[in-house]
């Protein structure tokens, strides 16, 4: 099958453990995209960050479904959707976070401005490109957060059993990570509307990730790469397995199908 679109994720797929696209990544990509596949970015990272991180050669061809879902930009078709969480809910899970445990490291992200209640050390902000905007607690729970972000795992199964009707919460970053949205932001759903723009079918869709926010896109889309470095049960459902995000899986995939499609011409 010709697929029509390539879906990317970012952290630990397209970018190498220095945050940067390699070189033959890159080509790969810009090669799939003059043979006519549309390059969707699917990331748990906000806007500001995509920006820093992509090539503007490769930023200004694509989609981008952000946040893990709750932001969806196509700027092709002028497109642009929001699904925050509500602030009556964040500011319940905020509290609930501060009472077990008043230093917390508890963030939010709101449309691509991002608010902490304390400064990060270096370590971490060498790892998101940028600081918060540190405001005091009585503040941060006024906002409708794009995504909540909370260091470590230990509060997640309680904030499931207790949110997870209404709020999707993951754990990613080998545990290090606990990831809150709204329920209807995932990753397969930001992708979902932005094949709808194309008119473009999940069958007719190829997708690249490595993580538990991952799962949803691999189930959806015609066929799903996971990376050499991508936990077990990404590798799992996938429909194969590339080399790592530090050995040019995806180049490696993305130049085979190419090669293949031209000898089928």
């Amino acid at each position: 099958m010709k697929y029509k679109a390539c879906v990317i994720d970012l952290d630990g797929t397209l970018l190498t453990s220095q945050k940067t696209v390699s070189a033959r990544n890159g080509l790969a990509i810009l090669k799939a995209y003059e043979a006519g596949m549309k390059i969707l970015i699917a990331t748990a990272r906000p806007p500001r960050t995509v920006l820093q991180l992509l090539p503007e050669r490769i930023h200004r061809l694509c989609s981008f479904v952000y946040y893990n879902g709750a932001l969806v930009v196509c700027p092709e078709r002028v497109f642009y959707d929001h699904q925050a969480i509500e602030s009556s809910v964040s500011r319940e899970v905020i509290e609930y976070c501060l009472e077990k445990d008043p230093d917390v490291d508890l963030s939010i992200e709101v449309e691509d401005a991002w608010y902490s209640l304390k400064q990060y050390d270096d370590q971490v902000l060498s790892q998101v490109k940028g600081k918060p905007v540190v405001i005091p607690r009585k503040d941060i729970g006024r906002y409708s957060p794009s995504k909540m972000i909370i260091s470590g795992n230990r509060f997640a199964e309680d904030l499931k059993r207790i949110y997870g009707s209404i709020l999707q919460i993951l754990v990613t970053d080998r545990g290090s990570l606990t990831q809150i949205s709204n329920k209807r932001a995932t990753k397969e759903s930001g992708v979902m509307k932005l094949l709808g723009l194309y008119h473009i079918s999940p069958e007719e869709t190829i997708c690249f990730g490595d993580d538990f926010n991952d799962l949803g896109l691999f189930q959806l889309c015609g066929r799903s790469v996971a990376m050499g470095n991508a936990i077990d049960e990404v590798k799992r459902i996938a429909t194969e397995v590339t080399a790592s995000h530090d050995d040019d899986g995806v180049a490696l995939v993305l130049e085979k199908m190419l090669s293949q499609s031209k000898q089928g011409c």
